[in-house]
């Protein structure tokens, strides 16, 4: 039976006696645009930002950069962690399942190998850890929620589950990534994501 995770974090909400803490693994800006705004309500939050995975490492600057930008613009109150980027430790965590296609065992593995990062990096400095990943329709929410559980344990803060592209999660990321002219990347983020995107574009002319 599928679990309803946007209804496990609904419960987690209502059952929160004052603010908690919070820190968010965020891929990008536009992702992270929605989570920021709905979870703020509830927790004091900490971007990290953390993805190795992005390649060339002009893009990973972008992408940062626009993270920077969107916190300082939008959530003032949020405060933002770069854990150092390392594209050599992504590598070696998918070798083996390069030549696998996208939201296949290779995107599980690049899931697993960031979030677990920055649960180790939050320790228990915080009350809980996320990540933005599930905001996206085209990322495979249950095993995101599956790995969270998984990596929790008592050297990391508590799994926050969550399906944020529900309640028009996806769609509001969109508006508010067009409100703050965020750049909107056109490939996941690794190698190999980007090998496909061009092969894709170039099929279509």
């Amino acid at each position: 039976m599928k679990v309803n995770y946007q209804k496990e974090s609904e419960k987690i909400i209502s059952s929160l006696t004052g603010r908690k803490s919070l820190i968010l693994h965020s891929c990008c800006g536009p992702c992270s645009s929605y989570v920021l705004e709905y979870l703020s309500q509830y927790f004091d939050i900490t971007v990290a930002f953390y993805n190795p995975n992005i390649e060339p490492y002009e893009e990973y600057e972008h992408r940062l950069s626009e993270q920077r930008r969107l916190i300082r613009e939008a959530f003032p109150e949020v405060k933002l962690v770069e854990i150092p980027y390392d594209n050599l430790e992504f590598c070696q965590a998918v070798e083996g399942l390069e030549s696998l296609g996208e939201g296949s065992e290779r995107c599980f593995k690049c899931f697993e190998f960031r979030m677990k990062k920055v649960a180790e990096f939050a320790g228990v400095k915080y009350d809980y850890f996320t990540t933005t990943l599930s905001v996206s329709p085209y990322k495979n929410c249950e095993k995101i929620n599956e790995l969270g559980f998984e990596i929790q344990n008592d050297g990391t803060p508590r799994y926050f589950p969550a399906d944020f592209k529900k309640k028009n999660g996806y769609k509001r990321s969109i508006e508010l990534s067009k409100e703050y002219n965020l750049y909107r990347q056109n490939y996941c983020g690794c190698r190999y994501s980007l090998a496909e995107s061009l092969k894709m574009q170039s099929n279509k002319k």
